[in-house]
C-alpha cells in the first residue's frame, strides 16, 4: 500500500512544528517530512523534537546536505535518533543546493563523488562496522559508533540527474524525488535506479519517495500555479494536485502506479492552515488511496 506523508515546510517558524506534528500524530498520518533548507531550520534538531512530541508518526528528513557534515557526525546523529525512537526516524542525504553550499564554503568539486563516499561510510557506520577510508572527501581512521542502531536503518538519497539516480540505486536504500517529478519522471527515475542496483548486484527493496505539490481549499488552483511558477518549474497538470481529497488522491495514485512507494504532499508556501492540511491528508485523502 502506498505510504502518504506531508512535509512541514521550513518557511514556517520552528515554533509551529509542535502543533503540526501533534496534529499529524492525532490524525493518524503515516509520515511527517522535514527539510533542511539553508538557512532556515536544522533537520536533525527538528526531527528530534517532532519525534519527542509524538507517539506514532514516522518523521523523515529529506534532505541533509552532505557537504555541510562530517559523515561521522551524520552517523552519530542518525544512530541517536534510531535508538531513541526505533522504527520512526527516516534519514535522507543529498548534494545540497550548490549555490547554498558555495555560500558557506562547502561546495564540492565533484558532488557525486562526495555523495558516494558519504553514503558508503554512513551505511557502514550504521551497520555497526569499524570504518577506515581515505577517499577524496571522506577520510576515517578506524571509526566505529559506540551506540549503533539495533538494526541497520535505511538511508535514502536525494537525486535528480541520471548519474545521481544510478548512484542512489547502487549505494542507497531509497531515493527521494522532488515535486517537479511527474509520473513519467518517476518511471524514468525507477529505470535509472534499477540500472544502478543491477551494476551493484543489489536485489533488496529500494524505496522511492516523491513530493507532490498540493493545494486545497479556496483558490487552490491559483495558489498551486503560483507556487510552481515561483519555483521556476513548468505548471503542468502532472506536477501538482489542486482541489478536494478526490483530486489529490488521484494524483497520488498516478505517482504510485508509476513506481512511487511513498508520496509526500507538499503544501504551498502560503498554506493558511498547516494543521488542517495534515488532517486533510490523513482523514480525507488517505482513505481514498490503495
Amino acid at each position: 500500500m502506498t505510504v502518504l506523508g506531508v512535509v512541514f515546510r521550513p518557511q514556517l517558524p520552528p515554533e509551529r512544528l509542535r502543533a503540526v506534528a501533534r496534529a499529524a500524530d492525532d490524525a493518524g498520518l503515516e509520515e511527517l517530512w522535514l527539510w533542511e533548507d539553508c538557512f532556515l531550520e536544522g533537520g536533525i534538531s527538528a526531527a528530534a523534537a517532532a519525534l519527542a512530541w509524538t507517539e506514532r508518526v514516522r518523521v523523515g528528513v529529506g534532505l541533509l546536505p552532505v557537504p555541510l557534515r562530517n559523515v561521522a557526525v551524520t552517523a552519530m546523529e542518525a544512530a541517536t535518533l534510531h535508538r531513541m525512537f526505533p522504527g520512526r526516524a527516516i534519514l535522507g542525504v543529498g548534494h545540497g543546493v550548490q549555490d547554498w553550499m558555495g555560500q558557506v564554503g562547502a561546495r564540492a568539486e565533484s558532488p557525486v563523488t562526495l555523495l558516494r563516499e558519504h553514503l558508503d561510510a554512513l551505511r557502514a557506520l550504521l551497520r555497526g562496522e569499524r570504518v577506515s577510508t581515505d577517499g577524496r572527501y571522506v577520510k576515517l581512521d578506524g571509526v566505529a559508533l559506540d551506540w549503533p542502531p539495533a538494526e541497520a536503518p535505511e538511508v535514502l538519497a536525494g537525486a535528480t540527474g541520471p548519474r545521481s539516480l544510478r548512484l542512489s540505486g547502487a549505494a542507497a536504500d531509497g531515493t527521494v524525488l522532488t515535486a517537479a517529478t511527474g509520473p513519467e519522471g518517476v518511471r524514468r527515475a525507477r529505470r535509472l535506479i534499477d540500472e544502478g542496483r543491477e551494476s551493484a548486484g543489489r536485489t533488496d527493496h529500494h524505496r522511492v519517495v516523491v513530493y507532490l505539490h498540493t493545494a486545497t481549499g479556496p483558490d487552490a488552483a491559483a495558489r498551486l500555479r503560483a507556487e510552481i511558477e515561483a519555483n521556476g518549474e513548468d505548471p503542468l497538470p502532472e506536477h501538482g494536485a489542486a482541489g478536494d481529497a478526490g483530486a489529490v488522491a488521484k494524483a497520488v495514485q498516478r505517482l504510485a502506479e508509476a513506481g512511487a512507494d511513498t508520496v509526500v504532499l507538499q503544501p504551498t508556501a502560503d498554506e493558511p492552515d498547516p494543521e488542517a492540511f495534515v488532517r486533510f491528508a490523513a482523514e480525507e485523502v488517505r482513505p481514498l488511496i490503495t
